[in-house]
Order: C-alpha cells, then sequence, then structure tokens
C-alpha cells in the first residue's frame, strides 16, 4: 500500500514539474491530465482497483460537462451582443435548461461513482478538483510575472 502511495506520489510531482518547466504559452494537455489524475487519485486516496473504475467515469462526466459549459460560454457571448427581446428570452430559457442538464447528469453521476468511492471521497472530489485547477493556474500566472507564488 505504501509502495503504491509513494509511485502515486512521485507521478504527482513529476507531472506538476514537466508542467511547471514548459513555457507559460504552451501547455502538454497529456502532462497536465496525468497530473490532474495523480493529484486526485493521491488526495482521494484511492486504491488501485477504484481508480480502475473511478476515472472512466470521471472522464466521461468531465466530458459531458464540459460539452454543456462550452453551450453556455456560447449563449454568454451571444448574449453580450445585441439582440432582440425575444432573442433573449429565449437565450434566458436555453440557460435554464442547460443548467438543469447539469445538474440532472452530476446527480447521475453522483450514483455512478459512490458505487466506486466513498460518499466522503466523492464529496472530496469538487474540492479536490478545484484545488489543483488553482495551483495549475497559480504556478501558471506566477511564471509570467517573473515571481513564484509558492
Amino acid at each position: 500500500m505504501k509502495k503504491v502511495i509513494w509511485i502515486q506520489t512521485v507521478i504527482l510531482f513529476l507531472g506538476i514539474a514537466a508542467y511547471a518547466q514548459k513555457p507559460t504559452t504552451a501547455y502538454d494537455k497529456e502532462k497536465l491530465e496525468a497530473a490532474r489524475v495523480a493529484f486526485i487519485t493521491n488526495r482521494l486516496d484511492l486504491k488501485p482497483e477504484q481508480a480502475e473504475k473511478f476515472w472512466p467515469l470521471f472522464n466521461q462526466y468531465n466530458e459531458e460537462r464540459t460539452k454543456m459549459m462550452d453551450k453556455v460560454s456560447s449563449l454568454n457571448r451571444e448574449s453580450m451582443q445585441e439582440i432582440t427581446e425575444a432573442r433573449a428570452k429565449e437565450i434566458i430559457q436555453k440557460r435554464f435548461s442547460i443548467q438543469q442538464q447539469l445538474l440532472d447528469r452530476e446527480k447521475i453521476f453522483m450514483e455512478e461513482i459512490t458505487k466506486v468511492i466513498s460518499l466522503q471521497q466523492a464529496i472530496k472530489l469538487g474540492g479536490v478538483n478545484r484545488e489543483f485547477t488553482r495551483q495549475v493556474y497559480q504556478r501558471n500566472r506566477g511564471g509570467r510575472e517573473g515571481g513564484t507564488k509558492d
């Protein structure tokens, strides 16, 4: 067990170190995802059999969520232009519809994921994912400003 945790920790730090050494204008999506996998796996303390079932579910959910968020972004961009009252009403209704779809998908994801990981791990997932994103953002921002944010 200690060996698995040690390997996950090494992968995490190698991924982050590799990402940190890239120029800030370009990043390697594969290395970033590998670092995310290691970070989340480590923080949630996923056992190998849990991780094997967890990641396909998480990746599918994340992909679907990203597509829905892209639709919301597109609607938001459109709403910044000159539009009619009727189109504004339509955009509002579409936003609500997508937000409901997001909520429905998250409920399904939680039902699926809690068959694989504990409720405590499931509740930590959102915070851990945001923490990873925040760390990457801070490292990237710190690199551009010439200083470090550690």
